[in-house]
């Protein structure tokens, strides 16, 4: 038997080792699973260039709980190692035995090798008061032996009995790790860090991954039931997504996965980190912002590279040419896709605009490189249910709505009941109103306006429809300018928390007595502040800044000058600027209920 200490290559970090190495304890069994996979991939490898003498037989990993004895023992029937090899490996702290073996046998599909770390087993103890290793390795004559070690640089190595090739790592749990005991615990982890990795893994004789998911075949094998189905695998829940992309790259880095478009019924849905991180087919972190553009976040699906550098215990992204590569490698990916459906199907691109136009819009506000492709596919729906882009939208506007200077005008509405007489009055002077009602829209908009050439948004109800492309001179009242002074006096009415500003025009007999509007930029500063925040409190505490404009052509006034009583012309005027703010949803609490008993009143 030889007895020894464990040789630490800097100083004894044992104890850090044990305790603090990983942030999450359950990670030992991915580690310990994928050093498992590790064996058994090697044995593959030495198998293909001939260097194995016998047959491969059933290549699985199997983890076995024993309540009894407090153990879980996790086996797998892969390459094994002799004696020398488990002092090697065992006893040099941060020795990776997968990196030397990929030295070795260079090229011979080193990609399915996942340990690079020589850490990954030593995760064993910070749930265990012992390890055990009993292996036996594939060389011929091999006798097997047995490790073990109590947590400390103590280790003991013996000659044992074991018949079969591979190793088996026999944990006895502490305490305060009973949890593993229970098999519950075990699915768990195994389904969150296990569930594709190649090799087949049983618990409780039952196979618990999918050693070939979709990912990793090639896109000509798959049908889209295949994409559908692996979908359904990875989000049970979930209705099924509007399409996917196939991502498979061996140059200049190696990048596999599938990227899925889910349906997005209502803006508040939107869910971030729903894509899943793999090295190999080992689950790393569902966290990927530095590696997914940010506007992509929104997607489902996998990413599985061996080129983005992981921490000792593959928890977190590290700084990386690569990185950078493969982010701006997945964004031109998403656009050529999206392009390539426009220009092919492009009623398939307006059916599943609802969902779609989330992505698009997050992606032209934060991606100027997405934005200069995504122009060609961006389509805005008008209150008519047209689809246009924003050339076609230009060509059809370009006459009516060009402005003084010389700037397009985008007229739309955020809620086209709500506004729906502003929006009659625009089409009745032919413009084309678009609609821009989720939650970015108004981000959106703000962006556009500094990123496109010659183009203003303008909702359609920030001014009467004659000021919505350039502010017109008054029209001619058929008031007299005495009957204008006092029919303005009336209007001068205070209600809190606005500041209102009353104007007389001659408009058309057929516009409504009182249009109630409010300043387009104010209102922006307004609706940005109150999902915001912050700085945005300045605006939102604000009063609302709204225009009445008093149409002194409209018959009604005749009626309203005509009654000798001050009072009750007060209140009709009172009554018809309480409309006019009822359409803008600036009536509200007390102000509502006074307009409520004010209206019986003047009926009786």
């Amino acid at each position: 038997m030889q007895k020894g200490s464990i040789r630490v290559h800097t100083e004894n970090i044992f104890p850090i080792i044990k305790k603090f190495l990983y942030s999450e304890h359950d990670i030992f069994i991915r580690e310990l699973v994928s050093n498992a996979v590790d064996a058994t991939q090697k044995l593959k490898t030495l198998s293909s260039i001939g260097e194995l003498k016998g047959e491969l037989g059933e290549l699985r990993i199997d983890l076995k709980i024993d309540a009894k004895k407090k153990t879980l023992t996790i086996s797998d029937m892969g390459i094994g190692m002799t004696g020398a090899e488990v002092d090697k490996y065992l006893n040099q702290v941060a020795f990776s035995s997968a990196e030397e073996f990929l030295e070795k046998y260079k090229g011979q599909n080193e990609a399915n090798i996942i340990g690079h770390f020589g850490l990954g087993f030593y995760s064993s103890f910070m749930v265990s008061d012992k390890v055990e290793v009993i292996t036996r390795s594939y060389k011929e004559d091999a006798v097997p032996v047995k490790w073990e070690c109590d947590g400390s640089p103590e280790f003991t190595l013996a000659d044992t009995k074991k018949k079969k090739r591979g190793t088996d790592i026999v944990l006895y749990l502490n305490d305060e790790s009973s949890e593993f005991l229970e098999p519950q615990r075990i699915k768990a982890v195994l389904e969150r860090f296990c569930r594709f990795l190649p090799v087949p893994i049983f618990f409780e004789d039952k196979q618990v991954n999918n050693p070939t998911p979709a990912w990793t075949r090639k896109p000509s094998e798959l049908t889209d039931e295949d994409y559908r189905n692996f979908y359904k695998e990875l989000y049970p829940y979930s209705e099924p997504p509007l399409f996917w992309i196939h991502l498979n790259v061996d140059y200049p880095f190696n990048l596999t996965g599938i990227l899925y478009f889910p349906k997005i019924k209502q803006s508040y849905e939107i869910q971030k980190d729903k894509i899943q991180l793999y090295s190999n087919q080992v689950f790393v972190t569902d966290e990927v912002k530095d590696i997914v553009p940010e506007f992509l976040m929104l997607l489902h699906g996998v990413i599985d590279s061996p080129d983005i550098p992981l921490n000792v215990s593959r928890s977190y992204l590290q700084g990386d040419p690569n990185v950078r590569k493969i982010n701006a490698h997945i964004t031109k990916k998403v656009a050529d896709k999206l392009e390539d459906i426009f220009n092919n199907d492009r009623k398939a691109i307006e059916e599943k605009w609802e969902s779609l136009g989330l992505f698009v819009k997050y992606g032209m506000m934060t991606d100027d490189k997405f934005l200069e492709k995504a122009n060609r596919f961006l389509v805005m729906e008008t209150t008519a249910g047209k689809y246009q882009t924003l050339e076609e939208y230009k060509l059809e506007t370009e006459t009516l709505q060009k402005n003084k200077d010389g700037k397009q005008v985008i007229l739309y509405t955020t809620d086209p009941v709500q506004q729906d007489a502003f929006i009659q009055q625009a089409l009745v002077k032919g413009f084309v109103v678009i609609k821009m009602g989720t939650i970015i829209d108004n981000g959106f908009i703000n962006q556009m306006e500094m990123k496109w050439e010659n183009i203003v948004f303008t909702r359609v109800d920030s001014d009467i429809v004659d000021n919505l492309i350039d502010k017109q001179e008054s029209g001619e009242s058929v008031l007299s300018k005495e009957d204008a002074e006092k029919l303005k006096e009336l209007f001068g009415m205070k209600i809190p928390e606005l500041n209102i500003t009353v104007e007389i025009k001659g408009l058309s007999t057929d516009a409504p007595p009182v249009i109630a509007t409010r300043p387009e930029f104010m209102r922006r500063m307004k609706d940005m502040a109150t999902m915001q925040g912050g700085m945005g409190a300045f605006y939102a505490n604000m009063p609302d800044e709204v225009n009445l404009t008093v149409n002194g052509n409209h018959p009604v006034y005749r009626s309203i000058l005509a009654t000798i009583e001050k009072e009750k012309q007060e209140k009709w005027a009172h009554n018809l600027a309480d409309l006019a703010l009822l359409s803008q949803g600036l009536l509200k609490g007390t102000s509502l209920t006074n307009f409520i008993n004010r209206s019986v009143e003047l009926m009786n």
